[in-house]
């Protein structure tokens, strides 16, 4: 097989894919700086422990997914497979704690050895945002506003739907994970290999199960609702009465959970069908104990990351460019000047097609391929005379101006 193509799981970004991802990028960054977010990049690969220390050994990313490598150093090395961890890594490295709140977003390739599906690839994209040092419930408010928010201009609201569950505080967790264990072990015979595993380590990682047999059994697990305390009941209803506050809609999930013991609280999932079967196109939740198990101080934090390519794939028509300016030059006496008029052209801020070498019916049909809104027409006798033609390629219109008022015309 030739080297000589891409890696399986990867794949080349250009035209109108790459067009689409930079709008869902760019309206993700007009979104969430206005409500104070800052952009953060941090390295694409960190040392193992970072993401082996916060994703826990029985997740499927530290387990299966992992990109890791020593490198000539010695040192285990990971490529960042999601990018909080090691945004809270920086947070603790740059002695962020000093300034709370902090509130950043990233966007930029993960990588992830699973296999590949339709939106889904072994590198891809995603962007996210982090809030830390804040316990209220306004911060899980403001984040799932923002979220939707984000959504909504994409124009992708009506295709989308807030699911919003609670996880409690610890107590709340440990309550239910007694009940969850007591149940999955009176059907320990039902469960995926996979799932036996996980039982005593991280049950809660067996209502992720995508085995039917899993979800057969889950089917009937305790809720988890049932085993919040008074505070987490209080904490989530007030998250609920500010999203009902905003007129923001969702549905409570009462099944959605996160398996990484580090969250709590609110967990919250945006999804749509409109990719086939019900998909995720964006999910968050709070994570108050994440920035204590990786060594730094307690301090809560909540945030949410999305897959960019899932999200540009539901993104309806195209994203086109600005229709640009042909400069057509007749003569090859007068090349140069056209490349200083294109020069300034661009530099005025337009986008300028300038053909390098054919004649005048060649740049003409070059110009149309472009789809250029108008041509800037002219030979030496024009030129002579300090003038240019500029026809306007829809309409056919045509008309000669002054060289020197050229930017004003177009304008």
């Amino acid at each position: 097989m030739s080297k000589m193509q891409n890696v399986r799981g990867t794949y080349d970004l250009y035209g109108e894919a790459k067009r689409k991802m930079k709008k869902v990028i760019a309206t993700a960054s007009n979104v969430v700086e206005k409500y104070g977010f800052e952009e953060i990049e941090t390295p694409i690969f960190e040392f193992t422990e970072v993401f082996s220390r916060n994703l826990g050994d029985t997740s499927d990313i530290v387990t299966k997914e992992m990109y890791c490598f020593e490198d000539r150093g010695g040192e285990s090395l990971t490529l960042r497979p999601e990018g909080t961890a090691g945004v809270v890594r920086s947070f603790i490295s740059e002695g962020m704690q000093q300034n709370l709140p902090v509130k950043l977003y990233y966007a930029g390739p993960m990588f992830r050895y699973e296999r590949p599906q339709k939106g889904r690839q072994r590198q891809f994209t995603q962007f996210g945002v982090e809030l830390l040092g804040v316990e209220s419930p306004q911060a899980d408010i403001e984040v799932i506003a923002m979220a939707y928010e984000f959504i909504e201009s994409l124009g992708l609201e009506g295709n989308v739907t807030v699911e919003i569950n609670s996880l409690g505080d610890a107590e709340s967790r440990a309550a239910y994970r007694e009940k969850l264990v007591a149940y999955l072990q009176q059907h320990y015979d039902e469960l995926s290999e996979d799932s036996k595993s996980r039982l005593e380590r991280n049950p809660l990682r067996v209502l992720d199960s995508k085995e039917e047999c899993d979800k057969a059994v889950v089917a009937n697990a305790p809720l988890y609702q049932d085993s919040l305390n008074d505070s987490s009941r209080e904490f989530f209803q007030q998250v609920l009465k500010g999203l009902d506050l905003l007129g923001i809609k969702y549905r409570v999930n009462n099944r959605l959970v996160r398996g990484l013991d580090y969250y709590s609280h609110t967990v919250f999932e945006l999804v749509t069908d409109k990719l086939g079967a019900q998909g995720t196109v964006l999910a968050g939740g709070r994570y108050d104990g994440l920035v204590e198990q990786m060594g730094g101080g307690k301090v809560a934090g909540i945030g949410w990351a999305c897959g960019v390519e899932r999200l540009s794939m539901l993104l309806e028509g195209g994203v086109d460019l600005p229709r640009p300016i042909a400069v057509i030059p007749v003569g090859e006496d007068v090349s140069e000047k056209a490349l200083e008029i294109a020069y300034r052209l661009r530099r005025a801020g337009f986008r300028v097609e300038h053909s390098y070498s054919g004649n005048l019916k060649k740049r003409m049909t070059k110009a149309n391929k472009a789809n250029a809104v108008k041509a800037v027409i002219f030979g030496s006798d024009e030129l002579n005379q300090d003038m240019v033609t500029i026809k306007d390629l829809d309409s056919g219109e045509q008309k000669t101006v002054s060289l020197h008022n050229l930017i004003e015309e177009l304008r």
